[in-house]
């Protein structure tokens, strides 16, 4: 692959030796992509990949203790734990919080996961249902939307538990959710992503802009606008496609990495 002629060449250049630095498997232990690598069956990949994004905030040493609780919690199997918990079996979870998710968002989440499990088997569903993902509308931005609203549609939602839940319709840059949707959906041979969702196209997903991507991106001038929000990330997609329009969010390794590491 060359970059187009649009495309700083130098730029391009940098960007491609950092990709090849950090998506190996030396970059999983000490990241929450860490945590759903434990697992080989899907329902459990997809369960704790989900709660490892979500949970995705300060220290990635807490991040990654934090989600070794909620295994723990789960007695080492959460697919079979979000099936067939009983309500006595949520007690411990009670006490479980990072930050500010607390034991209501912990409960019901378990109540999200067991009332969808039961009737689907991939959480991949939710984002995109079947007979959905042929159409040549389906995007990054109309998946999360519905997310959001499947994720919801439980009576008994609680209103403080969607500040956990990105949605562009909110105009939020969703960070955390096209970090999982990235782990789920990009394919290549490194190891790192997992590839295991098919009806999302890697050249539709868009790039999480978490501090670190968004500090590298504006200091390299792939991100312009001044707020953080949805159009920030598209924008910062957009330039990264002309380097690569079938994989743009490779990229995130390099922007991540040069900003995590202080190359930057």
């Amino acid at each position: 692959m060359t970059s187009p002629a649009s495309a700083s060449g130098w730029l391009f250049e940098l960007l491609e030796s950092k990709i090849s630095q950090y998506n190996q498997p030396g970059f999983i232990p000490h990241d929450p992509v860490s945590i759903p690598h434990l697992f080989t069956r899907q329902q459990d990949i997809e369960i704790m990949g989900f709660w490892a994004a979500v949970l995705a905030w300060g220290q990635r040493k807490t991040i990654i203790a934090k989600c070794h609780e909620l295994i723990r919690l789960m007695d080492g199997a959460p697919y079979d734990f979000v099936r067939n918990h009983q309500p006595s079996d949520l007690k411990p979870f009670l006490s479980f919080k990072h930050r500010t998710f607390n034991d209501t968002d912990t409960l019901y989440f378990l109540h999200f996961f067991q009332h969808f499990y039961r009737e689907h088997a991939s959480l991949e569903e939710a984002f995109v249902p079947d007979g959905d993902f042929h159409l040549h509308t389906l995007t990054a931005e109309r998946a999360l939307v519905r997310f959001h609203e499947v994720f919801f549609s439980l009576e008994d939602a609680p209103a403080r538990t969607r500040k956990h839940i990105a949605t562009p319709a909110r105009k939020s840059s969703c960070k955390r959710l096209n970090m999982f949707l990235r782990w789920m959906v990009r394919k290549d041979d490194a190891g790192v992503d997992f590839g295991i969702w098919n009806r999302l196209k890697m050249a539709e997903l868009v790039c999480p802009c978490d501090v670190h991507v968004e500090r590298v991106a504006r200091k390299l001038g792939l991100l312009h606008r001044p707020q953080t929000d949805w159009l920030a990330a598209m924008e910062l997609t957009e330039n990264l496609r002309q380097f690569d329009p079938a994989d743009p969010v490779k990229y995130d390794f390099a922007l991540f990495g040069l900003g995590v590491e202080g190359e930057m």
